[in-house]
């Protein structure tokens, strides 16, 4: 072949790995990108979830605190202790 020289050659097979390469790249970059977020969205729901109880609970505390308050020591007492001494 008259005027064809080697190095096109090699550079059109450098371009075509190139591109490839390149295209395996932003499909691997896609894949960690659509991977991170789903696991930002599981650690939402998580949290969420989690936050949920969490209130559930303080509300049925506070609701056991109003329904039972905490008996206090009666002020008597403390000055018998004192005056048996």
């Amino acid at each position: 072949m008259p005027g064809f020289r080697p190095s096109l050659k090699r550079e059109a097979v450098l371009r075509t790995a190139h591109a490839t390469w390149a295209e395996v790249w932003e499909d691997r970059k896609a894949l960690v990108k659509r991977e991170l977020a789903a696991e930002a969205a599981a650690n939402d729901a998580k949290t969420a979830r989690l936050r949920a109880l969490r209130l559930a609970k303080e509300a049925r505390d506070a609701a056991a605190a109003r329904r039972n308050p905490p008996i206090a020591p009666s002020s008597q007492s403390k000055k018998r202790a004192r005056n048996s001494n």
